[in-house]
């Protein structure tokens, strides 16, 4: 009982940890946009960056795994058939929700595109639900329909009448999609492999999918070498990619250790996070906005339906 206790905890953790890191990815994504030559460019720049930012992610990765040692390992997968289906969730979750993600950042801005997006595990939830046979007890419906009421309000008061907001709208509806049927759809592929193994043929399937597919299709490959000789720009778009990878494996082992309902519940936390390190960042503030955010982070714990034996372990990794 109290290693199932301890497996959830780690989940837990790894769960709001991994949606901080996100929030620190979505703010960098803005950055990036904003800066040369991206910006001038409407409709291939988030495409484009979204590409790179899983490319670089790729090879952070293989180093990752070549420290752990677990390149045999990584290679030895694709004789599985759960390695396939990592593939087609890197597909929902890469050149599906990426792409939609990054496009509504261009159009409605980093803090309002977590924002809408933080809705996808709603429509996870669902998938799970009619999938994988999963319920949420009480108290986790409570925290989930908590978290995505907040993220709702905060939506609202963070509106604006940019014309370009219903297809930035439009775009963060798109990585809804994605994202909740990728946490669905990996679950079942995590199945015959350890996590971190399969965020690698995640983010190298999305990485080709990209660069084989979505980018000739719109001419892309000119810009993709305008950044890469752009230094301040590959830079950034590197670190953005490192942090990236650290939530998308905290994620990932959170999909593994709790299921991806719950999973889902506490990495919605970035876009609070977002909300956060976007003030850091030059973004608007407010108090109400800081409320709300405290709120979603709220809900995310109480998704996991043990919040006092979350925060025994927060105390437990302090004093360590």
């Amino acid at each position: 009982m109290k290693n199932n206790t301890e497996y959830s905890l780690k989940g837990d953790a790894f769960g709001l940890l991994g949606g901080m890191l996100w929030g620190i990815d979505t703010v960098l994504i803005g950055i990036v946009l904003a800066m040369s030559p991206l910006k001038n460019y409407v409709i291939i720049a988030p495409l484009v960056a979204t590409f790179l930012h899983d490319f670089c992610s790729t090879i952070w990765l293989l180093i990752y795994t070549g420290f752990q040692k677990n390149l045999k390992l990584f290679f030895s997968s694709f004789k599985t058939r759960g390695a396939y289906v990592v593939m087609l969730a890197a597909i929902f979750g890469g050149p599906l929700g990426m792409t939609g993600y990054v496009q509504a950042i261009h159009y409605i801005g980093a803090g309002n595109t977590a924002i809408i997006s933080a809705a996808y595990p709603a429509f996870g939830a669902l998938l799970g639900r009619i999938f994988l046979k999963e319920r949420l007890n009480r108290l986790g419906i409570f925290g989930l329909t908590l978290t995505v009421a907040a993220t709702i309000v905060l939506g609202t008061v963070s509106g604006g009448g940019n014309q370009n907001s219903m297809i930035g709208f439009a775009f963060a509806i798109m990585c809804v999609v994605g994202w909740g049927s990728e946490s669905v759809i990996s679950s079942f592929g995590m199945r015959e492999m350890l996590p971190d193994i399969a965020l690698q043929i995640r983010q190298m399937t999305s990485a080709i999918v990209y660069l084989v597919v979505i980018l000739p299709l719109f001419k892309g490959y000119r810009l993709v070498l305008n950044t890469l000789m752009n230094q301040p720009t590959i830079l950034l778009i590197a670190i953005t990619a490192l942090a990236g990878s650290i939530s998308y494996l905290m994620y990932y082992r959170s999909i593994k250790y709790i299921g991806p309902t719950i999973a889902m519940g506490l990495n919605i936390s970035f876009s609070a996070w977002t909300v956060v390190f976007g003030f850091f960042a030059g973004s608007d503030f407010s108090i109400l906005k800081i409320v709300i955010a405290i709120i979603i982070i709220l809900g995310c714990v109480l998704t996991a339906g043990k919040p006092q034996d979350f925060m025994e372990q927060i105390s437990k990794f302090k004093r360590e």
